[in-house]
C-alpha cells in the first residue's frame, strides 16, 4: 500500500533556514520538495566527490579482499585528508596501469625482435647503415627471400609456424618495397620493455602503502561522505527555496508520513519564527510515494521499483503482481533441480546478510523463486532435465510439453482480468462510478465471453449461460450498452458511441497481443528443459561403452557440470526477465498502472539507517 501524506508550506526568516534545515534533519521525517533543482558547477564537483567516495569504498573493499592491506596502517587525521590521498594516489594508480598496458604491448612487438642494442643502432644509422624492421606470413617470406636478396641485404631475426620478422640493412632515405609490413624503429629492446614494466610495477605495488592508510581511515572516510550528502541535501533545498519579501523570508513545501506528522508538528510548535500549513495533498500535487507492505509483498518491491514506483493517490500494484511473479518465475525455470541450487543459493543469502535491507529482501526473493520452482518442477516430474516418471512410474506428473501450451493463455486472461478489476475499482474509489461504466462494459463483455465459450472448451460449462443462450447475449448486451454508450456520461452520446467503437478496436486487438505475450511462460519453461535433457544426453553419448562406474563418473561429471551450470544460469535470467516484461506491459497496462515521479526521500542525517 501507499503511505498516506501531509503537505507542509514552511514560511521562515532566510537567516534562520541553516539552522532549520538542520533541525528537520535531525527528525529525518520531512521530505523538503527540490523539484527543478540544477546543479552549478561547483555543486556538480560535490556530485563527483559523493561518487568518488563510493568508488573508494568499493576500492577499499577490493583491496582488503585481495590482501594487499598492510597491517598497523596509520590512518589520517581526518576524512576529507584520506579521500585526498586516495584520490591522487588513485590518478597515479591508473597512470601506471595505463602505462604498463602500453608496454606489455609494445613488449609484444618487441618480443621476437630478441635483445639487441638500441644505441649500436643509433650509431649504425648516423654512419649512413639504416636497419628497416619488417614482418610478414612465413609462406610469403620462404618464396620471395631469394627474389628479394638481390636488391636487399636481409637478415632473419626470428620465426615462428606463421611469421617471420627480418631486417633490411637500407642507406637513409632508400625506398624499400617488399610483400611484408614494416614498423617504426624501435626505441627499446625486449630487455627495456621489461623493465620498465617492473619498474611500474613497483611504483604501483608502492601505492598500496598510501591506500592502507586511507584503508585505516575507512571510518572517517564514511563520516565524511555522509558529511558531502548532507552538504548536497543543504544546497538542493535552498536552491529551489522560494524567496520572499526581498529576500527577507523563504517558503519550503515539505512531505511527511500521515502516521508521523505528529512529531513534525510537534517540532514546528517549539520552533521560534516559523509559520507553517499543513494539508492533504491534491492530485495537482507532486506527492512523493513511500510503500508500506507487509512481509510478503515488501521483498517484491524491489521487482517494482525497477519499472517506478505508483502515483500517490492510485493503488499499489505489489501485493497483486507478487503471487504471479513467483508462479511465472518457477514455470519459467520448471526444474526442481534447479530450483533447489537457487533456494539454497538464497537460505545462504539469509544467512549472509541477517539485518533489514535490499540485501536481505533479494535474498527472500531468490529463495521463493527457488522453492516456486522446486514446487512447479515436481509437479512436472522434472529433475536436472531428467523425467522422473522413469524413478517413480506409478505417479502421474504433469505432462508441460502436451498440455501446459493452452494453460499458459488461460494464466494470461485469469491475470489480464485481475489487472482490469483493479483499474475498476480505482476508478470508481477516485472518481466515482460514472466514470468507471465504459471500463467495466469491456470487462463485462469479456467475462461473458469467457464464461459462455472459454469454459465449454475445458470440458465444463455453467447450465444456462452459454454461447447460445438469453443470458448470455443479456450480458453482452449490457456490457456493449456500458462500453459504447455510457463511456463518459458528461459527453453526447454520439460522440461515445464513436469513442466507444474505437476504444473496442484498440481493445480487441491490444487484447490479443496481450494474451498471446502468455505463451512466453511455456516457450522458456520447455527451451530450458529441451536443453538440460540434451546435456544428459551428450554427457551419457561420450561415456565409451562397457565403462566401468568410475569412468563413466569421469567423463560425465565435467560435461554435466559445465551444461547444467549453463543451463541454469540463462534460464534463471530468462526466468527473472520474461515475467518482468509480463508484469510491466500486460498487468500493468491493464491494471491503469501511473508512475510516480519522484520517492519519498526525507532529509536525515546520513550515517543513519533509514530501513
Amino acid at each position: 500500500m501507499i503511505a498516506k501524506m501531509s503537505k507542509y508550506d514552511f514560511v521562515l526568516y532566510a537567516a534562520q533556514s541553516e539552522d532549520f534545515i538542520e533541525k528537520l534533519r535531525g527528525l529525518g521525517l520531512v521530505d523538503i520538495t527540490t523539484t527543478g533543482w540544477e546543479p552549478s558547477e561547483e555543486d556538480r564537483q560535490l556530485l563527483l566527490d559523493i561518487e568518488g567516495h563510493a568508488k573508494a569504498a568499493e576500492f577499499l573493499g577490493t583491496l582488503r579482499a585481495e590482501g594487499r592491506c598492510q597491517e598497523k596502517a596509520e590512518p589520517f587525521a581526518s576524512g576529507e585528508e584520506a579521500y585526498e590521498h586516495y584520490a591522487a594516489a588513485h590518478q597515479q594508480a591508473t597512470a601506471l596501469h595505463a602505462e604498463i598496458g602500453r608496454l606489455e604491448k609494445a613488449a609484444e612487438e618487441l618480443r621476437p625482435w630478441g635483445a639487441f642494442d638500441v644505441e649500436r643502432t643509433q650509431k649504425l644509422a648516423d654512419q649512413g647503415i639504416v636497419l628497416r624492421y619488417f614482418f610478414t606470413q612465413r609462406n610469403t617470406f620462404d618464396k620471395q627471400l631469394a627474389e628479394w636478396s638481390e636488391t636487399y641485404t636481409i637478415s632473419e631475426v626470428s620465426r615462428t609456424d606463421a611469421m617471420v620478422w627480418f631486417i633490411v640493412v637500407a642507406k637513409p632515405g632508400e625506398e624499400v618495397t617488399l610483400d611484408a609490413q614494416e614498423m617504426k624503429t624501435p626505441t627499446m629492446d625486449i630487455r627495456g620493455a621489461e623493465r620498465r614494466i617492473a619498474d611500474a610495477g613497483e611504483k604501483l605495488r608502492a601505492l598500496d602503502t598510501e591506500f592502507s592508510r586511507v584503508a585505516a581511515s575507512e571510518e572517517l572516510l564514511a563520516q565524511h561522505a555522509c558529511s558531502l550528502k548532507e552538504r548536497l541535501q543543504d544546497v538542493r533545498v535552498k536552491a529551489t527555496a522560494q524567496e520572499a519579501a526581498d529576500g527577507t523570508l523563504i517558503v519550503l513545501e515539505g512531505w511527511a508520513e500521515k502516521e508521523t506528522s505528529d512529531k513534525v508538528d510537534a517540532l514546528l510548535e517549539e520552533y521560534p519564527n516559523v509559520v507553517y500549513l499543513k494539508n492533504d495533498p491534491t492530485p495537482e500535487d507532486d506527492t512523493p510515494v513511500k510503500l508500506k507492505n507487509g512481509w510478503f509483498a515488501r521483498n517484491f518491491e524491489l521487482v517494482g521499483d525497477m519499472y517506478a514506483r505508483p502515483k500517490y493517490g492510485t493503488m499499489d500494484l505489489t501485493p497483486f503482481f507478487a503471487p504471479f511473479y513467483v508462479l511465472f518465475f518457477g514455470i519459467c525455470l520448471n526444474d526442481a533441480g534447479y530450483g533447489a541450487i537457487l533456494a539454497l543459493m538464497g537460505a545462504f543469502m539469509l544467512y549472509k546478510f541477517r539485518k533489514p535491507g535490499m540485501m536481505r529482501r533479494a535474498s527472500w526473493f531468490a529463495t521463493m523463486c527457488g522453492l516456486s520452482t522446486v514446487a512447479f518442477g515436481l509437479f512436472c516430474g522434472s529433475f536436472f532435465g531428467i523425467n522422473m516418471s522413469a524413478w517413480f512410474p506409478s505417479v502421474k506428473f504433469f505432462d508441460f510439453q502436451g498440455q501446459f501450451f493452452s494453460i499458459a493463455l488461460v494464466i494470461g486472461i485469469v491475470q489480464i482480468l485481475f489487472g482490469m478489476t483493479l483499474n475498476i475499482w480505482m476508478t470508481v474509489r477516485s472518481f466515482g462510478l460514472g466514470h468507471a461504466l465504459g471500463q467495466l462494459g469491456w470487462f463485462i463483455m469479456l467475462v461473458s465471453c469467457c464464461l459462455a465459450m472459454g469454459l465449454p472448451m475445458a470440458g465444463l460449462a455453467i447450465p444456462g449461460f452459454t454461447s447460445g443462450s438469453v443470458a448470455f447475449y443479456v450480458a453482452v448486451g449490457v456490457g456493449a450498452v456500458l462500453m459504447l454508450l455510457l463511456n463518459n456520461p458528461k459527453r453526447n452520446p454520439l460522440i461515445n458511441l464513436g469513442a466507444g467503437l474505437w476504444d473496442f478496436y484498440n481493445n480487441i486487438t491490444g487484447l490479443l497481443s496481450d494474451v498471446l505475450s502468455y505463451i512466453r511462460l511455456f516457450a522458456i519453461g520447455l527451451s530450458g528443459g529441451v536443453l538440460a535433457l540434451v546435456f544428459n544426453t551428450l554427457a551419457a553419448g561420450f561415456v565409451p561403452e562397457g565403462s566401468g562406474i568410475v569412468v563413466r563418473l569421469l567423463v560425465m561429471i565435467p560435461i554435466l557440470l559445465i551444461g547444467h551450470g549453463i543451463n541454469l544460469f540463462m534460464s534463471t535470467i530468462s526466468s527473472f526477465v520474461h515475467p518482468l516484461r509480463l508484469t510491466f506491459v500486460e498487468f500493468y497496462k491493464n491494471a491503469g498502472f501511473e508512475m510516480a515521479s519522484r520517492n519519498f526521500d526525507p532529509i536525515r542525517k546520513m550515517n543513519e539507517t533509514n530501513e
